[in-house]
């Protein structure tokens, strides 16, 4: 056991020697740490997770992928269906003891509208993508008015987005005197603790938090209730480090690969929980490499690989193949979703003909993530390329510099996870836009991008599945990318710990107890 897995496990140890039970901090497993405390800015799918124990925004996702009111009371949409109207929540307060208005949802607005912020999700709503927020104002304290350039049936999909950070409302100290970033002070649940960079991110539960409504937690909705004083992220990338710390009992809640399903179910200690989720993997494909922009390689490259086998391999026989950009359990996965790529090994070495593939090298990055199928699926796809004589090579990086490689577009195939879209359109969109002001999108021909326009406006269900259908079969036809399957959740957590459910592979610590 390294260092850096010798202090987590310390962390969790001493802990477990509290003096009361009810006082001992909660454990849940990270498998890096987060990019930063900045909401929608440095993030990645772990970031996105702790941040929202913190902040929240004007609404969020529910349990079944809609869209409900967070701290907004209602959300009221003019005729046109140009205009939002939100009705804030009374009496939810920041960290720092501050009464939320509708100035800072605004100040929060503004900021991240202000390109120097660096905001992930300004593309998304300044008019590069179509959709442009025109104006943003606070009539008075407990109401915000939001003005859209044109109708967009996922506008509020779009300042739900976990990747946006939920477009969270935050108190203007939350960044200093100068303008830069300090940390988060939002309403939340939790307040951040102490981080200590790349071991542990401690939680705070706030006792001042005001819960949404409902009885039940739903999704990032419903009761958010903290249950425990403090709450711990732990940093330990091992998977078999991780799996000794939960049937130990030092570790209270991770995620775990399929591999340890049949070891931690033996476990007295530890019970499971299993879901699905729409995040997929994927193998992605940089369209504008000189070799790979010929779509004959790449229809050669789906064709060599037989997926209902890789995803039987890297799942434990848990997952099954999808190769559509659309998740599998989403109500817009027809019978059009269900066709995908074929194996066919002969048809894939007369493509490398007709592309006139002469055996260069292609290389794929992957990363050896505990709770990611990165590595193993690089590796039973490059066997399967190399045997129909294509020359694929791996090379694994950091998690961090391989993001960082996806984001700037400087690779030739990825093995690669996207986080969880719900609406289909936002799947699509996430994937898809122009090249050139966007480096880390995948998908750019322009009749597909028209498509995905029309869903964003499109509200009749009918006509919207026409649409995902059409952009369905081009897909599959242009392969910039091949996707393997949708996720699997399983959460392993010590039976002490109740309240445990998986969803869209982020741990929720609220409303989850450790018994005395």
């Amino acid at each position: 056991m390294n260092r850096l897995f010798a202090s987590a496990f310390a962390l969790a140890s001493a802990a477990l020697a509290g003096p009361a039970m009810a006082q001992q901090p909660l454990t849940a497993v990270l498998n890096a740490d987060m990019r930063s405390s900045n909401p929608g800015v440095n993030r990645d799918d772990n970031t996105d997770t702790v941040m929202l124990h913190f902040v929240e925004g004007l609404v969020g996702y529910a349990e079944d992928g809609s869209v409900g009111p967070l701290l907004a009371e209602k959300v009221d949409m003019s005729g046109d269906g140009k205009t939002y109207t939100f009705t804030l929540r009374k009496g939810v307060k920041f960290h720092n003891g501050a009464e939320l208005s509708s100035a800072d949802v605004l100040w929060s607005w503004n900021r991240y509208m202000d390109p120097k912020t660096e905001w992930r999700c300004l593309g998304d709503l300044d008019g590069r993508n179509g959709l442009k927020v025109v104006s943003a104002t606070a009539p008075d304290a407990g109401t915000f008015v939001m003005t859209l350039n044109e109708p967009n049936a996922l506008f509020l999909d779009t300042l739900a987005r976990t990747d946006c950070g939920g477009t969270a409302v935050i108190h203007k100290d939350s960044v200093k005197a100068d303008g830069s970033w300090d940390k988060p002070i939002g309403t939340g649940p939790f307040k951040l603790g102490e981080w200590k960079r790349g071991q542990s991110i401690q939680l705070l539960a706030y006792e001042g938090y005001v819960s949404p409504k409902g009885d039940k937690r739903n999704g990032m909705l419903g009761s958010k209730r903290p249950l425990v004083k403090e709450a711990r992220f732990l940093v330990i990338p091992d998977a078999a480090t991780v799996k000794a710390g939960l049937m130990a009992g030092s570790l209270d809640i991770a995620s775990v690969p399929e591999m340890d399903v049949a070891d931690l179910k033996a476990n007295p200690r530890v019970a499971l929980e299993i879901g699905t989720n729409p995040v997929r993997h994927s193998m992605i494909l940089q369209t504008r490499d000189p070799l790979l922009k010929n779509v004959a390689l790449r229809q050669a490259i789906a064709a060599s690989i037989d997926f209902p086998e890789l995803v039987a391999n890297v799942t434990n026989n848990l997952g099954k193949p999808n190769n559509s950009p659309i998740y599998m359990t989403s109500k817009y996965f027809g019978t059009a979703e269900k066709t995908g790529f074929k194996y066919d090994p002969a048809a894939a070495k007369a493509l490398l003909q007709k592309a006139g593939y002469k055996g260069e090298k292609i290389t794929i990055l992957a990363n050896k993530r505990s709770t990611a199928p990165s590595f193993a699926t690089a590796v039973i796809a490059q066997a399967m390329m190399q045997a129909v004589g294509i020359n694929a090579e791996i090379e694994v990086l950091e998690w961090a510099t391989q993001l960082d490689r996806y984001n700037k577009g400087n690779y030739q195939m990825q093995a690669f996870s996207y986080s969880g879209r719900f609406d289909p359109a936002l799947g699509f969109e996430q994937i898809s836009g122009p090249k050139d002001k966007q480096p880390r999108k995948i998908w750019e021909e322009p009749e597909a991008l028209a498509l995905i326009d029309k869903t964003m406006v499109t509200v009749d269900p009918a006509e919207r599945q026409k649409l995902f259908d059409e952009l369905h079969k081009r897909f599959i036809d242009q392969v910039p990318a091949m996707f393997t399957h949708n996720d699997i959740d399983i959460v392993a957590h010590g039976k002490r710990v109740s309240g445990v459910v998986p969803w869209m592979s982020k741990h929720r610590l609220w409303e989850v107890s450790v018994a005395n």
